[in-house]
């Protein structure tokens, strides 16, 4: 990448690029664009001699557009069509003024050589040295990485009849399963867009996503919600702002090892190279607190964070990972999926999550890794079905998207003395951010969320002053490095939470330890005021948490007319425990100061959870309001 400066006039700039804008490159724009002096009103950035822009580069247009907002502007201009592709491919060209070449300017521009490792080639690579191999498994089928080569052509060929095209929309809205694993590569062999959907959510909700997220095509599995496929499906395309027009099966009943004497017909098609940081897939995030929004990420964003899970694992070919966590989330993607793939080992796909398959399985398959949510392995541990010697094959388990408490890691430890309970924190937007390490200490487990990851950059800001927090010191987390996404699709430029330095603001408070290790404690939004007294639920969790009785907790800021607000909490007990609230408060008068201690105790047989496994603390607030008779906040 090359860059050439240019005063337009007093109040006007232009910087010409030449080359690819890429993870390698982008940070030149950043730092031209940083030198650009504060009277200039307006920034042109030359587009006419850049052959490539990848997911870096989109973000780093992003950070640039950040500088040049209240009153000032910023504007791209001839861009040839394989860049304005992936503009509009991400709706980057709603946000930011950008313009193309002419189309005689077009056939004069030329496509640098690609690099790295985009799926499609991740997949031909397999083919070539292991195409023999075993790499899916269930309990019912298996597939080598050149079944996997075929079905997935042969799907390709079929969504290509339907209208996908590169930046095709597609989502993938199924369960876990080998035919979703086969969907995904079809989709990346067609240069759409992978966007992730979950399959627990009903028609309205799984319409909304596609209206969101501008899908025309909607490849679906196994659902929950799904009782009547013609139903749900027509009721999809019903919600307003709805743009679905094909739908595609994938269903388990689907077995597309029958069509493999179609695949002559199809070798040799999609060959077109893809950058390995050309926006890929879309993840949505949760959406529990509204609506969610989509991150855009890349086959570089994803494989290199895949990469440092091989290493955080210890993993090898002969490992076997029992994917429990969904497909649809960052976490099944990067610490599952992935990971296996790039080091040929199996990955195991269940028919289902409940509690009696997974035990079975593990029985019979003899796992050696099986990554979770809390609840998940709480559920495993307490099934009467339950046995030691079932889960002694287990060496690693990564414990994200929830914290556990020290309680339950002392009792997944008791049970399962053979794993190696790793603890990781990272967002959908970019993930991992931090891991514990493979043989850590229980008090770095049960109390951090690990170090930072190579080659990112973590910072604790403090929201007030603006100015970066001190070693122990809490304050907001903001982090920034390869894995971060390229920004939310279509999204206005002010709510994107990547800022003009290249951070993204997370919202989650912590800070980081004498050793190294970052500390969760709290977010902003979840701050509870009571009487002007800041309380943290995190704080309060983890002191109630430490009640014998107590098996999870969580905490909530309930309205109150005295105070303005006070805190709940929402527990669920240990079997055969009872609980005796006044017992209860006086030993929380050793862990918290008065004001600390929840107004009001409620107990739970479980929680509710989402479909990643993550507690629905909006569905579970929303009952505790309505047990307390609160419902007249409408919260």
């Amino acid at each position: 990448m090359q860059i050439e400066e240019k005063y337009a006039s007093d109040k006007d700039f232009t910087i010409e690029l030449t080359g690819s804008l890429d993870e390698r490159t982008s940070h030149i724009l950043r730092d031209a664009a940083a030198a650009v002096p504060e009277s200039i009103e307006n920034l042109t950035l030359d587009f006419r001699n850049v052959n490539m822009l990848t997911s870096s580069g989109l973000r780093e247009i992003l950070i640039c557009a950040k500088r040049f907002t209240g009153g000032k502007s910023l504007r791209v201009i001839n861009a040839n069509s394989i860049v304005m592709n992936i503009f509009e491919m991400t709706r980057f060209n709603d946000m930011i003024s950008i313009s193309g070449l002419e189309e005689e300017q077009q056939e004069e521009q030329q496509q640098t050589e690609q690099v790295y490792i985009s799926f499609k080639d991740f997949l031909r690579q397999h083919i070539n040295y292991h195409s023999g191999k075993v790499f899916l498994k269930s309990e019912h089928d298996a597939y080598t990485w050149d079944d996997i080569e075929k079905a997935s052509q042969i799907i390709a060929g079929d969504l290509e009849a339907m209208g996908v095209r590169s930046g095709t929309h597609v989502g993938i809205c199924g369960a876990n399963s080998i035919n979703w694993i086969l969907t995904f590569y079809a989709v990346q062999k067609l240069e759409a867009a992978a966007m992730l959907m979950n399959p627990a959510q009903t028609p309205e909700e799984t319409g909304k996503v596609c209206a969101i997220g501008d899908i025309t095509h909607l490849c679906y599995g196994e659902s929950t919600a799904m009782k009547d496929e013609a139903s749900f499906l027509s009721r999809v395309k019903a919600v307003s702002g709805s743009k679905v027009e094909r739908c595609y099966s994938f269903r388990n009943g689907i077995d597309f090892k029958k069509r493999f004497n179609e695949y002559g017909a199809l070798q040799g098609k999609f060959e077109q190279p893809v950058h390995p940081d050309s926006p890929a897939v879309v993840i949505f995030t949760s959406g529990s607190t509204g609506n969610p929004k989509d991150v855009i990420l890349s086959a570089y964003n994803l494989f290199n964070a895949a990469a440092v899970q091989t290493d955080v694992q210890r993993m090898t070919e002969s490992d076997k990972t029992l994917i429990i966590v969904p497909l649809y989330h960052i976490f099944g993607l990067i610490c599952c999926f992935l990971p296996c793939a790039i080091m040929d080992a199996v990955l195991f796909v269940p028919y289902d999550i409940r509690t009696a398959t997974i035990i079975r399985v593990m029985k019979s398959e003899r796992c050696t890794i099986l990554h979770s949510v809390p609840t998940m392995i709480i559920a495993e541990i307490n099934s009467a079905d339950f046995s030691p010697e079932a889960f002694s094959s287990i060496r690693c388990t990564i414990l994200a998207g929830a914290g556990a408490s020290p309680s339950q890691l002392e009792t997944f430890r008791e049970k399962l003395p053979n794993d190696h309970f790793i603890i990781a924190y990272g967002l959908s937007e970019m993930a991992p951010v931090s891991v514990t390490e493979y043989d850590d200490s229980f008090k770095h487990i049960a109390g951090t969320v690990g170090r930072k990851i190579k080659n990112i950059n973590i910072k604790i800001l403090n929201r007030e002053t603006q100015a970066e927090c001190a070693a122990g010191e809490s304050g907001e987390i903001l982090v920034q490095g390869f894995n971060l996404m390229a920004g939310y699709y279509n999204v206005p430029l002010d709510q994107q939470d990547i800022d003009e330095q290249g951070w993204i603001h997370t919202g989650d408070m912590g800070y980081i330890d004498e050793e190294g290790y970052l500390v969760l404690s709290g977010r902003y939004k979840d701050i509870i005021i009571r009487g002007g007294e800041n309380i943290m639920p995190a704080e309060v969790e983890a002191a109630v948490s430490k009640l014998p009785e107590v098996r999870d907790v969580k905490v909530f800021g309930i309205p109150s007319d005295f105070y303005g607000e006070e805190a709940a909490a929402c527990i669920v007990l240990k079997d055969g425990a009872s609980f005796n609230e006044s017992a209860a408060r006086n030993k929380l008068l050793d862990l918290l100061a008065k004001y600390k201690i929840p107004s009001h105790f409620l107990v739970f047989e479980d929680f509710p959870v989402l479909g990643s496994g993550k507690i629905d603390r909006a569905a579970l607030k929303a009952e505790a309001v309505k047990r307390l008779s609160l419902s007249r906040y409408n919260l």
